[in-house]
């Protein structure tokens, strides 16, 4: 499908990232997303205020969407288009594997109470992390007493 061959009825119901695609689909080159958004704008004849409010909500469509890929020099292209490696280093997994089964074997030595311990929401009845002296002046009081007094 090309963007010429397009009404503009029909291209002002498309969402942003579709026009998108297709430019970069037809131009077949990358983009820096300043310079996308801008061919998007012009396609929708948008004026440059609609291009400063919307910028960054045409980022995040981009980002969201599983069609385009971010390169490493910040320029936007077609996911299609690239190849994605997946590198996988065989000498962490080994000492990985050893330090989990090595974990699964002291949680099983541990008691109750030394579970409690490690529990990171384990709260103690004591409150010696507090200090005395702030809480001396505290006073309770319920609404309807204050109420009753006022």
């Amino acid at each position: 499908m090309k963007l010429n061959n397009i009404s503009k009825e029909e291209l002002e119901t498309m969402n942003y990232d579709d026009i998108a695609y297709l430019i970069l689909k037809e131009e077949k080159t990358k983009m820096k997303i300043n310079l996308l958004f801008q061919k998007v704008c012009e396609v929708l004849e948008l004026n440059e205020n609609a291009y400063i409010d919307k910028i960054t909500d045409f980022f995040e469509l981009l980002t969201t969407d599983k069609r385009f890929i971010m390169l490493e020099d910040g320029s936007w292209d077609l996911k299609e288009l690239h190849n994605t490696k997946v590198v996988v280093d065989d000498e962490d997994d080994d000492t990985l594997t050893s330090e989990v089964e090595d974990d699964e074997d002291s949680l099983e030595d541990k008691t109750d109470e030394e579970e409690d311990n490690d529990n990171l929401f384990y709260d103690s009845d004591s409150d010696d992390d507090l200090p005395d002296d702030d809480l001396d002046d505290l006073v309770v009081i319920d609404v309807d007493e204050e109420e009753a007094n006022s």
